[in-house]
């Protein structure tokens, strides 16, 4: 294949296009522009697209290369965090060998290198088995719409490449945490506080109580977080509040630790009595983690990796993708195999635009000699 480096121009004229097309998760017309630009390379390239048509989110666009079961799955989402306008103070520019935009790292870049390295294998007719790209609407916001397919799409495959970034040092993910989210609500009885103070019965003081007792939950030995973001409770300060309420954010690295957590969420036993505990939420995504197939999959990544003088690291986030649903079908799969940069879901977010070419050419040896 030709120097990818070659091909850094064309790389940085499709990224501008896809970063100037605002695609926060909820606006599914944003999303779909720029849809229309990734199902338009891929046809470009000789894919059969297939479309995904959705009602709430943007549409999920499939692009085939070759024919049969047993190939490799690529997976990119098109959504951001960004919502439109952050564009105005955040535009497309290049400074210092870095690019910056909304949606530069997370994760428009990757849409960019995957399809560089497949339009360089399709000039070079370098397909040695099937090839399936999944362009995603809703990652960020869980990936409601489009979980199915990619179970489904998975289990097809021998190989799945999620494209999202690498980490800081250029490491690619073996590992991540699965991400649960729950809300707990206390109903406690209202009272006027200052006559009847004594019959209320007062839900933020038992929602304190429950805090504590969530928190304590957390076992770093094991990988496992809970962290209480967001309280809410209360209507006026001469009131006893009947009703409190948190949000709890969870993390596993461990899948056994999700039936320990799950039981203790709902096992919450009123610390006062006339209260209640009402729980709802779930484990989102489940954990990524490094086990014997991991290593084997990175261990074979990296000897390839190693023949085009590349040193192919692994390394492992809190955050999770859309490798956390396919972890569990036992299938390999690879994670953040886009580009290298920082800062993603902020203003900061930048890319380094040396990691263009490099990440399209690692892509590219994979997917020709996996």
């Amino acid at each position: 294949m030709n120097n990818f480096n070659e091909r850094t121009p064309v790389m940085l004229s499709l990224l501008k296009k896809l970063v100037e097309a605002e695609s926060p998760s909820h606006d599914k017309a944003g999303v779909d522009r720029v849809g229309a630009l990734v199902a338009e390379d891929c046809r470009r390239q000789g894919a059969a697209v297939l479309l995904h048509p959705q009602t709430a989110v943007g549409d999920l666009v499939e692009a085939h290369w070759g024919e049969g079961r047993g190939g490799i799955l690529l997976l990119a989402h098109m959504d951001t965090v960004h919502p439109v306008g952050t564009l105005e103070r955040m535009p497309f520019r290049e400074a210092d060998g870095r690019i910056m935009g909304p949606g530069v790292e997370d994760m428009k870049g990757g849409i960019v290198v995957g399809l560089t390295a497949l339009a360089a294998l399709a000039e070079h007719q370098a397909f040695i088995r099937p090839v399936t790209a999944l362009f995603t609407s809703d990652e960020e916001i869980g990936s409601p719409a489009s979980r199915p397919l990619i179970e489904s799409l998975a289990r097809q495959s021998e190989l799945v490449l999620v494209l999202e970034p690498a980490m800081p040092d250029g490491a690619i993910k073996t590992w991540r945490k699965g991400v649960g989210d729950f809300i707990v609500t206390v109903h406690g009885r209202a009272a006027h506080a200052g006559s009847d103070h004594q019959i209320g019965r007062n839900a933020i003081e038992e929602l304190a109580h429950q805090i504590l007792a969530i928190q304590n939950l957390t076992d770093y030995e094991q990988g496992t977080t809970l962290n209480v973001g967001i309280i809410r409770g209360g209507t006026a300060t001469n009131v006893v509040p009947e009703e409190a309420a948190a949000e709890v954010d969870l993390r596993i690295m461990k899948p056994a630790e999700a039936g320990r957590i799950l039981a203790a969420l709902h096992n919450l036993k009123p610390f006062m009595e006339g209260t209640t505990i009402e729980i709802s939420g779930e484990l989102n995504r489940p954990p990524m983690p490094t086990d014997e197939l991991m290593k084997a999959t990175f261990e074979k990544a990296r000897k390839l990796a190693a023949g085009i003088g590349f040193q192919l690291r692994a390394g492992g986030t809190g955050g999770a993708s859309d490798a956390n649903f396919v972890a569990p079908l036992a299938i390999p799969v690879l994670d953040g195999l886009g580009v290298v940069g920082d800062g993603a879901h902020s203003e900061r977010e930048f890319i380094l635009k040396e990691s263009l070419p490099e990440r399209a050419e690692l892509l590219a040896t994979i997917l020709r000699d996996w």
